[in-house]
């Protein structure tokens, strides 16, 4: 197989990313398009940064292991499968699965940081932010932290205020302006996907006419 094309996804907490990944997984199979998450390169919570007030930031560049992820890419464009535990948020009551990726001509990569690492920055051909506004983003990250992850309101809020604005400010939003697409989520994203899904299209297009 060819060196895959690598498309990486970022964007604020909140602006819909998991909604335009769910989407796009539905418009692609994994033989065509592998989708790796930064989220399940989290370190272990032992490993995490506390807050002056005793929190654990989880919104940092640090939380992640930008170097397993790295490797992990590295490892699908020689066409090697790749194999991780499932991350779990610290919601005890969520088992853990074994997630297995497979190479494939598109490899997508979607995640908070992906454009702050130097390490992994320059494997991407293709760099997609997806935006929305602050409020949007705030009422969709309580919903997915209280909901999906078991966490408090008041936790939720803290954390918003403390760690995800800075956070953004300082390691997101600035890549913005280096991003070759730039997808408006306040409403909908239909259009930025239609783009996002026609290019895929295109270029598996180019594969198959490489192979034959």
């Amino acid at each position: 197989m060819n060196k895959p094309y690598i498309i990486g996804i970022s964007g604020g907490s909140g602006s819909g990313k998991t909604s335009f990944i769910r989407a796009i997984r539905q418009c692609f199979s994994t033989n065509q398009v592998c989708i790796l998450s930064q989220d399940d390169y989290y370190r272990p919570k032992e490993q995490q940064q506390i807050d002056e007030e005793g929190v654990i930031n989880f919104d940092l560049p640090s939380s992640i292991d930008a170097q397993a992820l790295r490797e992990d890419i590295l490892q699908l464009s020689r066409n090697e499968s790749v194999s991780r535990s499932e991350y779990t948020f610290n919601n005890t009551s969520a088992k853990a699965n074994v997630l297995h990726f497979y190479p494939a001509p598109i490899i997508l990569v979607e995640g908070l940081f992906i454009f702050h690492y130097k390490a992994i920055m320059p494997l991407l051909d293709l760099k997609i932010f997806i935006d929305a506004k602050d409020v949007l983003k705030v009422t969709r990250r309580i919903k997915r932290d209280k909901i999906d992850r078991n966490y408090p309101l008041e936790d939720v809020l803290y954390r918003y205020q403390h760690h995800v604005t800075p956070s953004y400010e300082q390691y997101i939003q600035p890549y913005l302006e280096e991003c070759d697409l730039i997808v408006n989520n306040n409403a909908s994203f239909q259009g930025g996907l239609e783009v996002l899904t026609g290019f895929i299209h295109q270029k598996l297009k180019e594969v198959e006419g490489l192979s034959t």
